[in-house]
């Protein structure tokens, strides 16, 4: 019997079954060897995007946002709602004294610094926002004050040098205030003879509005204007998953291609080493050009079945025009037509435009 030299390779064995020609998508036939640096390096790349993802997830940035909430606002009657939708959220609450009374402050939510693959910019990067209760009388005050101004106001009301910090404003119960405070034609004339006029406010609807405006426009203040601690307790909780979900979407629009999402439904199709899925693959490519239906797209695919096939056959071509007419004459196969269909002469000059062109701007459909 005779035996194999070492060091030597059989060209083939009988008995072996031979393996099915496999085909792969690439740029060129030396990109083998640099397969495994370029996988290791993917795959580090992907570990550290894997790992800054997860620690700027929206239920981890929840667990380390902590909301400070000012004592005053406890002394309210509806306080209660607010605190147990608080504690129900998941974050951290703590009864601190704020530099503004009847305010609500948010800090913490990013990571520490040096968490693997989370850049150094959303690390420690508080905003510092600011929520401030008043009270429908306090803010009629003030938009009574705006209103009365005839230039733009240098000092707005809320507002402090001390406090660098804009907040927002929140009223509770105001439409119920103006409502239930509106005097009469009779007890406006005995206001405007008394010295209460100096102290009780009357404004007008259209007049908050216009001190809305003026807020937004010389402050960019927003006022959040609702009826009762239930509603203002779901804008709080609601403000607080927009803070969590913020480190997360300022990392997506940081990377490369913000716009490309990660999910199953957004990865496509993928081909294997033995190639299953690259017909798939294929057939969305070619179906992706102008007035192609699935049928035109089967004929291409069934005569060439993989881009480097047709490519090989496009440079085996001697002419231009047998070039740009290669896919011209194939035929479409359809249920119910009983005329013969071909591919014809401009799918199959886009086709090959496409795959030989090395102009990126050049235009491939001239109907467009």
């Amino acid at each position: 019997m005779a035996e194999a030299r070492p060091g030597r390779r059989t060209g083939s064995r009988r008995g072996q079954r031979r393996q099915p020609a496999t085909w792969e998508i690439s740029d060129s036939d030396a990109e083998g060897a640099a397969a495994p640096e370029v996988g290791a390096r993917g795959r580090g790349a992907a570990g550290k995007s894997k790992a800054a993802a997860g620690a700027l997830r929206s239920d981890q940035v929840l667990k380390r946002l902590a909301v400070c909430v000012d004592p005053a606002v406890l002394e309210d009657a509806g306080s209660d709602i607010l605190m147990e939708a608080l504690g129900a959220l998941g974050c951290e609450c703590r009864i601190e004294p704020q530099r503004l009374a009847r305010s609500l402050q948010w800090s913490g939510g990013r990571p520490d610094p040096g968490t693997s693959g989370v850049p150094p910019e959303l690390c420690n990067e508080d905003e510092c926002e600011q929520l401030l209760l008043l009270e429908p009388q306090e803010f009629l005050r003030g938009a009574a004050q705006l209103t009365q101004m005839t230039s733009p106001p240098s000092n707005l009301p809320w507002l402090s040098a001390e406090n660098p910090a804009r907040p927002h404003l929140a009223v509770i119960g105001l439409d119920t205030y103006l409502w239930s405070h509106k005097p009469s034609v009779q007890k406006r004339q005995q206001l405007e003879r008394t010295k209460e006029a100096q102290t009780t406010v009357t404004i007008s609807w259209p007049e908050v509005e216009e001190a809305l405006v003026l807020l937004q426009l010389y402050a960019d203040l927003r006022v959040l204007l609702v009826d009762s601690w239930q509603e203002l307790s779901q804008h709080v909780c609601a403000f607080t998953k927009a803070l969590a979900q913020r480190p997360s979407k300022q990392y997506r629009d940081s990377q490369a291609f913000p716009f490309c999402t990660t999910g199953r439904w957004a990865s496509g199709l993928k081909v294997t080493r033995d190639g299953s899925g690259l017909r798939g693959v294929w057939l969305r490519q070619i179906g992706q050009f102008n007035r192609v239906s699935p049928a035109v797209a089967d004929a291409v695919i069934t005569a060439f079945p993989s881009p480097r096939l047709l490519q090989q056959a496009l440079m085996a071509c001697s002419t231009e025009q047998e070039r740009l007419g290669l896919l011209a004459d194939l035929p479409v196969k359809t249920l119910g037509d009983r005329q013969s269909r071909r591919v014809g002469p401009d799918l199959s000059r886009r086709i090959c435009l496409f795959l030989t062109t090395t102009n990126p701007d050049f235009l491939l459909d001239l109907a467009s």
